[in-house]
């Protein structure tokens, strides 16, 4: 078995994110959206706004400023003349996939979108007349939100009786058939969804193509390894939550047809497989400021086996028991993660506020201040903010409110 070196395998994943390629010179258009997208293979979808969604992030931190609304334009809109490149759907979590993938997980449509959504799952034998109008008054409606359906639905007559759906049953039945592929996302009014049927959405080749279950499992593992570079198996199979037996059969598989090649990663314990097409850069440049939910750092323990960066989101974690802050960014820098910082993008006050900045054991903050400070500014330019308000918490922040 082939030995790699824990630094090879750190450069090797950030060349497979596309932390190696260039960013665009001029403006960015769909070209780069697609060739980000070649790497990451989504993007996730996350209810907080604190600093910016989720989705947005992982482009800005590849491509650098670029107009927010080519991934809305991209993701949810019906001209006819740019048809949709991304549909959401249930793969890592909730996220964004290029329109071609959403056949891959019809097998999880089939399980009405994976175990830990069962919950909702006995609303059809508990309530089929629900789910039946809420079908018939999304193909009517369509692109409708949940509450608006309530309202469509509230007081109509459902065999001789006067009902009044509840407005959670109704948002579960929604919530219930997006899982089965029943509804998808037409389009979104701020960060409501509002639900359409499939075909309305998606091209007809993507509709009538049913792949063979092993078959699409073993291509969202393919999937997983090239936007990984090199991986376990288990960050393989987190990429898109599939089951431990799912996972180990399609890696089997690619290895047997060469896809894989199983490595062994000094101070790793477990085995690890490189994809064929993996690139390993010599060195990795630049920077960028990574949200949460970042591939290259969402499966915690991963980001600390290759980086020594142990990371954990504290947004449920009481504010006097934090000890970095509520929506904490990575940052990183040629390649390593050298500091982090809290931030909140202050609408109000036309500012992006830094509450805290820690530098990382071992990295100089003369080094670090500098780039940090160059990139908070960017960021504040790209969201339209006037600049930045640096806090006083952190080793890192009196340094980084001067050069701020």
């Amino acid at each position: 078995m082939l030995t790699m070196s824990a630094d090879t395998a750190r450069r090797a994943a950030l060349a497979a994110q596309g932390f190696t390629d260039p960013k665009p010179r001029g403006d960015v258009d769909r070209r780069h959206l697609q060739r980000a997208l070649s790497r990451t293979k989504l993007l996730q979808l996350d209810s907080v706004n604190v600093a910016v969604r989720a989705h947005y992030m992982p482009l800005f931190s590849r491509l650098g400023s670029y107009p927010a609304d080519l991934v809305d334009t991209a993701a949810w809109s019906h001209r006819a003349r740019r048809p949709r490149l991304l549909v959401e759907y249930w793969a890592h979590e909730a996220s964004l996939i290029p329109v071609q993938d959403w056949p891959l997980l019809r097998w999880r449509m089939r399980e009405h979108g994976g175990a830990w959504r069962r919950k909702n799952r006995e609303l059809l034998e508990r309530s089929p007349q629900l789910i039946d109008d809420v079908l018939a008054a999304v193909k009517e409606l369509g692109p409708i939100g949940a509450g608006a359906l309530e309202r469509e639905l509230g007081g109509a007559k459902r065999d001789g009786r006067g009902t009044w759906w509840n407005r959670t049953e109704t948002k579960r039945a929604c919530e219930l058939l997006f899982a089965m592929g029943e509804l998808t996302t037409g389009t979104r009014r701020g960060f409501e969804r509002l639900y359409d049927l499939p075909e309305r959405v998606l091209p007809p080749d993507v509709l009538a193509h049913e792949p063979d279950d092993d078959e699409a499992i073993r291509t969202l593992v393919e999937r997983s390894a090239h936007a990984l570079g090199v991986a376990t198996e288990a960050d393989l199979r987190d990429y898109y939550r599939l089951s431990p037996a799912q996972s180990r059969q399609a890696v089997s598989e690619l290895v047997e047809c060469g896809t894989l090649e199983p490595v062994a990663v000094e101070g790793w314990k477990q085995t690890a497989y490189r994809h064929v097409d993996a690139r390993v850069p010599r060195k990795v440049t630049g920077r960028a400021l990574l949200c949460p939910f970042d591939p290259l750092i969402w499966e915690r323990s991963r980001t600390e086996r290759i980086f020594g960066f142990r990371y954990r989101i504290e947004i449920y974690v009481p504010e006097t028991q934090r000890q970095y802050g509520y929506y904490v960014f990575p940052f990183l820098l040629d390649g390593r993660l050298v500091a982090r910082v809290d931030l909140k993008a202050d609408r109000a006050g036309d500012v992006l506020r830094v509450p805290g900045a820690f530098a990382e054991p071992g990295h100089d903050a003369r080094d670090v201040v500098p780039e940090l400070a160059a990139a908070l500014g960017e960021m504040a330019d790209w969201l339209g903010l006037g600049g930045v308000v640096v806090g006083e918490r952190g080793d890192l922040a009196a340094a980084l409110g001067r050069a701020a």
